[in-house]
């Protein structure tokens, strides 16, 4: 017997209802990277917390993913210290596309992160 299903959105912060949906999952990307930067380097909390100049209990949070602890600005500041360029570009969209307006970060590994800007 099959169970029923339901295709998800593509953001699962949109799925749970949760507020500002496409900000999260933008920040939840941009948090994943700096777990991934930390994490290869093979520093601990404290290592990590002296390098992004917060306290060992803040880095904890953002391992644990705990978003609401950090500003967009807080995290691009973290790559920053993490010897990453951090580029933002504003375009226009173009007239003929259907499509809304998108934020994206992207990084140079080839981890992209796509959030649209629209609630």
């Amino acid at each position: 017997m099959k169970k029923p299903f339901v295709e998800g959105s593509g953001n699962i912060y949109a799925d749970l209802g949760v507020r500002n949906p496409k900000e999260t999952l933008a920040k939840a990307n941009l948090v994943h990277r700096i777990v991934d930067i930390i994490q290869e380097r093979k520093l601990t909390q404290v290592q990590a917390a002296k390098v992004l100049g917060v306290d060992q209990p803040k880095v904890s949070a953002l391992m644990r993913g705990r978003l609401t602890d950090f500003s967009m600005e807080r995290l691009f500041r973290f790559l920053g210290r993490l010897d990453q360029d951090v580029r933002i570009t504003i375009a226009p969209k173009p007239p003929s596309s259907r499509k809304p307006p998108t934020l994206a970060v992207y990084a140079e590994e080839g981890f992209t992160m796509i959030a649209d800007s629209r609630r």
